[in-house]
């Protein structure tokens, strides 16, 4: 009979600090929530590293320690907040009932490379914690917005009607008066009319820039380049008052075609960028050969050259449009009264109107920014694939 192989455990005096540590952190929100983030986190730290303890020792069963901190943790969240907090508290009660038995089981380190160092396993999740914390920090901001669109009062807070998951504290009126109303309307027309013009000029002239540029015989490539992509690192502020004087001195302040320029300029980095990192796989033996065939320049870029970098040139389109359709410093510049686009009525909202609609339309650009992100995400992955960089 074949001997069983042995479960390794994790010492005590390492995984108890952890959870402990890890249950410091919710405490800290919980406490911060409640008005004592220090309470919080001493309290969070002593009853994770308890229950690690008690479970590991005495239950020893992670199903059954899975569903018995969920039952704790919905408890006491619908003791401190409610119907949010027991929902908030299954969560928790789950992850950290996984967690612990990760920990201890040693299981953490079952897709690592067996040579690591405890140090180096230590900066291997340290690191992958910190960049979840920025995430968080970056995507918090965004997820408190979007319920906050479905108020069905005119505040820009959290009513007890929403904290209870009352049904009559949520509301669709403020998406009815985005779509009803003539100024928000008549700003999501003038955004749809500069954003698609402006992105056409900037894949044009952004792609025939990077294509210009990529030949090793042009001189001073360096320079030049770095001056293409200056509105990405020049602040905006600076570019908008210097299109502001410029314009005004040619004619173009306050027309529809400077703010079109202006937004063009700021989008022909985002393009320069992503075509140029598509063009490093580019093989430049195909031009030769169909230069060698008779094909003239033009057909061979459309026949040959845009079929295999597109996936670049709609990826910088795509963030070009982003960068026009989100754009508001710019057009409080070069645009006048008949150029107020959405997100300059939404800055006039913040600032004259205090209207919740804001609300709502910051959500609606959100997920078509989600959605257009995702197509670029895709277009990434194809353009790997075309140049043999990952697996089909």
């Amino acid at each position: 009979m074949a001997a069983l192989t042995p479960i390794y455990r994790t010492p005590v005096t390492f995984y108890v600090p952890v959870v402990a540590a890890a249950g410091a952190l919710a405490g800290l929100f919980v406490g911060t929530a409640q008005g004592s983030g220090l309470l919080g986190i001493v309290a969070g730290a002593a009853l994770m590293a308890a229950l690690a303890l008690a479970v590991t020792r005495v239950i020893e069963s992670e199903k059954a320690t899975r569903w018995g901190m969920a039952a704790l943790f919905v408890a006491g969240g619908w003791l401190i907040g409610g119907a949010p907090g027991l929902i908030l508290g299954a969560g928790f009660g789950w992850f950290f009932g996984w967690f612990t038995f990760w920990l201890y089981e040693g299981r953490y380190r079952a897709k690592l490379p067996t040579y690591l160092t405890p140090g180096q396993v230590l900066w291997h999740f340290t690191f992958r914690v910190i960049c979840g914390a920025i995430l968080v920090f970056l995507i918090t901001p965004i997820l408190v917005v979007m319920p906050l669109s479905f108020n069905a009062e005119n505040f820009f807070t959290f009513t007890p009607e929403m904290l209870r998951l009352d049904p009559a504290g949520y509301s669709l009126k403020h998406y009815r008066d985005f779509f009803t109303n003539d100024d928000w309307q008549q700003a999501l027309r003038n955004s749809v009319m500069i954003a698609p013009v402006a992105t056409l000029l900037s894949v044009s002239f952004g792609t025939l820039a990077a294509i210009g540029l990529s030949a090793e015989h042009v001189p001073f490539r360096r320079p030049i380049m770095a001056i293409l992509i200056s509105p990405m690192i020049v602040p905006l502020i600076i570019s908008a008052a210097g299109m502001y004087f410029f314009y005004s001195r040619i004619g173009l302040q306050g027309t529809y075609f400077g703010v079109v320029l202006a937004h063009a300029a700021l989008g022909i980095p985002f393009v320069i960028i992503t075509v140029t990192a598509t063009l490093v796989g580019f093989d430049r033996s195909l031009t030769r050969a169909a230069a060698n065939m008779g094909a003239d320049p033009v057909t061979t870029f459309f026949r040959v050259q845009m079929p295999l970098i597109l996936p670049g040139v709609i990826s910088g389109g795509l963030f070009a449009f982003i960068t026009s359709f989100d754009e508001v410093v710019v057009v409080l510049f070069v645009g006048s009264a008949g150029q107020k686009t959405l997100p300059w009525q939404m800055f006039t909202g913040l600032r004259e109107q205090i209207s919740p609609t804001i609300l709502a339309v910051a959500t609606i650009l959100v997920g078509i920014s989600i959605c257009l992100l995702t197509v670029v995400e895709m277009l990434r992955r194809r353009s790997e694939r075309l140049r043999g960089m990952s697996p089909g």
